[in-house]
């Protein structure tokens, strides 16, 4: 298999060769740029297409398996290290091996806990998970109370699958706050030198860098019977819930004011590189956008967001002959553009896409994953037999390095 770098060599020189061969064929309507192809040319661009796919999909696995490597050779380091003597249970010390424990849902910490079990009426409930951390949607029903003559079939309302996320490293964090140290000077003043001659000085400067952990939260009012009911109880919490949450955390990541409470999403960061579509082909403009990354944020773009009315126009583009140039509509098509895998959300602003270097140069670290608390004090709710349910999660997201995203307008 070849490296990362052979491999990023090899996509670089065919997305070159696509730009040439658009370049040599579009033509201009007025303010809108069209594509004058023959067929062969359509082919010639569709067999590159399928090679930018296929080394896409190359040096993605080849990404995955060097992080594979980087991380098994440091848990290699860290098991040589000298562990602390552990208890034994006839009260000798020693190694012990760790008994695998089964994964629980959050639904299931929290019914099983004993500050839900050991309940009393009037007390408020209250369970706390440190270690708990979400990225994909838990697919479960909503809980209603036992059936009766209904089917059983619950329909949820639709919402979109949250995705922005999962792009970007998440991390485990357990302070009010992330802070880093930024290289803000870097002077090279690096030359040959005649023998005798004084070198020149170069210099480093470091700013300390700071985001806020902040809060994205609501609660729900449930009475006590849907509380009794523990399998309604579970899929409320597993399903419901934490997919408000994680709605709302991605409407941050992108969109986020920066304003206390707010994050400060990928759209809104001062820094963040901008090219506007102009007149433009929306595919030239993409590319253009890359260039701007790696060129002046000295990064690799690693995907491309898309509002799917957005990404509709691209799929659709077709030569003045009217052939498809993203593939016949009785194929599936690549789901990438310059060889970039594409993700596709209504969290992204319609008529602008994102691209950058979403793994080296973002992050979300998430505080103490989700928190859950119940109590029937709010309000009038303990005469009423109602209790709130309430969910939080407290998350930072850091860009370290704003020139490495590009936001494309007007498309």
């Amino acid at each position: 298999m070849k490296s990362v770098k052979e491999l990023q060599a090899l996509l670089d020189g065919k997305r070159d060769e696509m730009a040439r061969l658009f370049d040599d064929h579009v033509v201009m309507d007025g303010d809108e740029a069209k594509y004058q192809m023959s067929p062969e040319d359509v082919l010639k661009a569709r067999e590159l297409q399928d090679e930018m796919t296929s080394l896409g999909k190359e040096l993605d696995q080849a990404k995955e398996l060097d992080l594979i490597y980087q991380n098994n050779q440091r848990e290699i380091k860290e098991s040589q290290r000298v562990a602390m003597d552990l208890p034994l249970p006839d009260g000798k010390k020693g190694g012990v091996e760790p008994t695998p424990a089964r994964a629980q849902s959050l639904g299931e910490m929290f019914t099983e806990s004993k500050a839900y079990k050991g309940r009393q009426r009037g007390r408020d409930v209250y369970a706390e998970f440190e270690d708990f951390a979400f990225k994909t949607l838990m697919e479960t029903g909503a809980g209603f109370a036992p059936e009766s003559t209904r089917t059983g079939k619950m329909v949820p309302y639709a919402h979109r699958r949250p995705t922005v996320a999962d792009l970007m490293p998440n991390t485990p964090w357990g302070q009010a706050a992330v802070v880093y140290m930024e290289e803000t000077t870097f002077t090279n003043s690096t030359d040959t030198v005649a023998e005798g001659a004084q070198y020149p000085e170069g210099a480093l400067a470091y700013t300390e860098r700071s985001e806020t952990i902040r809060k994205i939260a609501q609660f729900l009012p449930v009475t006590d019977e849907q509380l009794d009911d523990v399998p309604g109880m579970r899929s409320l919490i597993d399903n419901r819930l934490t997919t408000m949450l994680k709605l709302v955390e991605e409407d941050q990541l992108m969109s986020g004011s920066g304003v206390a409470p707010d994050l400060t999403g990928f759209l809104v960061k001062s820094g963040v590189q901008s090219q506007a579509k102009g007149s433009d082909p929306v595919p030239d403009a993409i590319y253009k956008a890359m260039t701007l990354v790696r060129h002046t944020g000295f990064a690799e773009p690693s995907a491309v967001v898309f509002h799917p009315n957005d990404w509709q126009d691209i799929r659709l583009l077709r030569t003045t002959d009217g052939i498809y140039i993203w593939g016949s509509p009785a194929e599936a098509g690549p789901e990438r553009i310059w060889g970039l895998p594409v993700v596709v959300t209504t969290a992204a602003t319609e008529n602008t896409a994102l691209l950058g270097d979403f793994p080296l140069y973002s992050e979300l670290f998430r505080r103490a994953g989700a928190t859950i608390k119940v109590s029937d004090s709010h309000s009038d709710y303990f005469i009423k037999g109602k209790n709130a349910i309430r969910i939080d999660e407290r998350v930072a997201l850091v860009i370290y390095r704003a020139a490495a995203f590009c936001k494309v307008t007007g498309i």
